[in-house]
């Protein structure tokens, strides 16, 4: 029989180095956590802001056009001129005004009183015997796409009566050819449904990257951050500390949106709420390490706020396809757009909305994210090192 000295009997009482640094990464995002509750900033960040942003887009911002002013020349007074100036008054998409002549039709439209001029004119009943109608539509051309919107709503109340009246349009082939049309995926053609989810970036970029890096920097403003250098924790668990609280915090404001975007704006989601979920999380891992790494450069809340927005929320607005479509942007900035993350989360996000679980579209952008991760945290990781120069 051997013999057991003391020293080694605690010894074996003491814990692995595992459960060691389980218990500090532990107590790491308990102070962290606590960092947040207290910081009335870091909640409204990551709170405030996203319920603001969803309100404002969701209710303010649309990229339909309702109640548009539109001057109505009738030369001519019948039947069949009536009933299409009745389809543009009771239509939800014009405000109609009913003028006599072209000059006054013209000059309204020059004072910016009217954005579109519907014409018909004198000769129109004589065009209608014939089995033709046409009909003049001018449009104020200084806002290109509201002007090809309200075009379109115009066409389209035009062809209406005309289909009524059994009449062919001047641009139709006359031939034996009907088109017919379908929008899939967004049957009320509702901005709201386009806008909401692409929205979802923004949240998540301003917790994952902003408040990330603003945080860290001010830690390394007050000094905190270097007396947790001194101590036995090791840089990984100071990372993983920072990034597991502000993970949570990020899902939650998923979590928040997404019933929002549902209980307030009725956005369908045909995709699942797991993938959704988990495609969130890579992009919010993409979004934590460009936070940390911005922060871990700079050291200064300034600096790390200016640097976020440039390099996350300003790309994630207006290059990522979330208002601005990227094939009508220059080559070079749509070959730039591909080192961005946001514009991968925001296919991913429209797909799983409005399209379902659409894989071939998912898993190759999921991947991209999947390697931004990778990427980004392990250079945050050699980038922190328990140094203080």
């Amino acid at each position: 029989m051997g013999f057991v000295s003391p020293q080694d009997a605690q010894g074996k009482k003491r814990k692995s180095p595992g459960a060691a640094s389980l218990r500090r990464v532990g107590a790491l995002i308990r102070k962290e956590m606590l960092q947040v509750v207290r910081d009335p900033s870091s909640l409204a960040l990551a709170v405030v802001l996203p319920l603001l942003l969803i309100l404002l887009f969701g209710y303010g911002l649309s990229l339909d056009v309702k109640d548009a002013p539109v001057a109505l020349v009738l030369e001519e007074v019948s039947p069949g001129m009536t009933e299409l100036v009745g389809g543009f008054m009771l239509s939800p998409y014009f405000k109609s005004t009913v003028t006599p002549s072209m000059k006054e039709a013209e000059d309204l439209m020059k004072a910016r009183k009217v954005d579109a001029i519907v014409r018909l004119r004198d000769n129109t009943s004589r065009e209608l015997a014939s089995g033709r109608a046409p009909v003049q539509i001018i449009v104020h051309g200084v806002d290109a796409n509201r002007a090809r919107i309200i075009q379109g709503y115009a066409q389209g109340t035009v062809a209406l009566w005309a289909a009524k009246r059994g009449l062919r349009m001047p641009d139709s082939s006359g031939g034996l050819v009907r088109l017919q049309s379908r929008m899939w995926f967004n049957e009320a053609v509702d901005s709201r449904y386009f806008l909401v989810p692409g929205l979802l970036v923004l949240i998540m970029t301003l917790i994952g990257a902003l408040l990330t890096a603003l945080v860290i920097a001010r830690e390394w403003e007050r000094g905190t951050l270097e007396a947790l250098l001194v101590t036995p924790v090791q840089s990984g668990e100071i990372l993983l500390g920072k990034v597991v609280p502000y993970f949570l915090l990020g899902m939650g404001g998923l979590m928040l949106s997404v019933f929002a975007a549902r209980a307030l704006f009725h956005v369908p989601l045909r995709g699942s709420f797991l993938v959704l979920a988990g495609v969130s999380a890579l992009y919010l891992l993409v979004a934590l390490g460009i936070g940390l790494l911005i922060s871990s450069a700079t050291r200064n809340q300034f600096v790390a706020s200016q640097l976020a927005l440039m390099i996350t929320f300003m790309p994630a607005f207006i290059l990522s396809g979330f208002i601005f479509d990227i094939a009508s942007m220059p080559l070079p900035v749509q070959i730039m757009t591909r080192i961005l993350p946001a514009r991968y989360y925001v296919t991913l996000l429209q797909t799983v909305f409005l399209a379902g679980n659409v894989w071939s579209v998912i898993l190759p952008n999921a991947s991209v994210l999947a390697g931004m991760a990778v990427l980004l945290l392990t250079l945050t990781r050699r980038k922190t090192r328990k140094r203080l120069e």
